[in-house]
């Protein structure tokens, strides 16, 4: 058993660029899985949602042995063939449970772990440092291999930062006030994701059959997520950006789920019903006034959040 304490993962708050600029380092925003990572004399990950993941990732393995121990948060991440991060490349290898099929992917798609912060080393827990702190004695661990590193903290004017970010294609930057804790399992200001594209993580509550070409499959995912009463709210459907793959998984994941009503207040005649259970994300262009997504785009499931954490903005 591992003698680390255990650590819940500090979240951000979606927010503008902060105006007191100076009190601010910056970082990119990754397009991947948050990892908690322990290093002992072997390495174990555990999610966001604590699920142990360590057997999906066997490429970063090798970060063990720490000596002394340590505690490590960040990003796992896959790059596509233009450098940066991409969310799809992931998803082949988020739900596959085959030893040798997890080995191969590791070869054909290689995650790299994006490490950001420092929350424990040797007997010492360090979330109570401010981040500027903790940063530097990351830094100190000089942590590079193959398929891990500790990307750059940025600097200067934040709206110059964002722009570039959005330049390069990246999906944003996170804003971490230089002298925040860490504060475990807490969403916080302190911590400010600002993004330079839309987008919504949803709950899917059933599917539309295809027609033509998608004949026999689904159509459309119809979409939710909860109210500020705590009520699941139907946000509309999404019935672009899937691969052929994709739609193949989620009807086998879903055909167990069906049930005979609806979960949400929604007219849609041809709808299959499914249990709440299956989290996933979209992009969007805006909301319409009756709170439906406008023109969304499928992005894939998220494994590492559940469904009471989809909320409206």
């Amino acid at each position: 058993m591992s003698r680390l304490p255990h650590y819940a993962a500090m979240l951000a708050t979606a927010g503008t660029l902060p105006t007191d600029g100076p009190r601010w380092n910056y970082e990119v925003k990754f397009d991947g899985i948050r990892a908690i990572g322990y290093v002992e004399r072997e390495l174990r990950l555990q999610s966001r949602n604590d699920k142990d993941i360590t057997p999906a990732w066997p490429e970063l393995a090798a970060i063990a042995p720490g000596d002394p121990p340590f505690v490590v948060d960040g990003e796992i991440v896959a790059f596509d063939t233009g450098g940066r991060t991409s969310f799809e490349a992931l998803q082949p290898r988020m739900h596959q449970r085959n030893a040798g099929m997890i080995r191969a992917l590791a070869q054909s798609v290689p995650a790299t772990y994006m490490i950001f912060d420092l929350l424990h080393i040797g007997d010492r827990s360090l979330v109570d440092l401010p981040y500027r702190q903790r940063r530097e004695l990351l830094e100190q661990l000089d942590l590079r291999g193959p398929h891990w590193q500790v990307p750059p903290r940025l600097h200067g004017d934040p709206a110059h930062i964002l722009a570039e970010s959005g330049r390069l294609g990246l999906e944003g930057i996170v804003c971490k006030r230089l002298d925040s804790p860490y504060l475990p399992g807490r969403r916080s200001a302190l911590w400010t994701k600002v993004k330079n594209s839309r987008d919504q993580e949803v709950v899917i509550v059933g599917w539309r059959p295809g027609t033509g070409r998608r004949e026999g499959h689904i159509g459309s995912l119809l979409m939710a997520a909860h109210d500020d009463t705590g009520a699941l709210t139907y946000i509309g459907n999404v019935g672009t950006g899937f691969t052929r793959a994709m739609l193949a998984d989620l009807k086998q994941r879903l055909r167990p789920l069906r049930r005979t009503t609806p979960t949400v207040r929604a007219e849609v005649p041809d709808a299959v019903w499914v249990e709440p259970e299956l989290v996933g994300e979209v992009t969007f262009t805006e909301r319409t006034s009756d709170g439906r997504l406008r023109h969304p785009s499928w992005r894939g499931l998220r494994p590492d959040k559940t469904p009471a954490e989809v909320t409206l903005p």
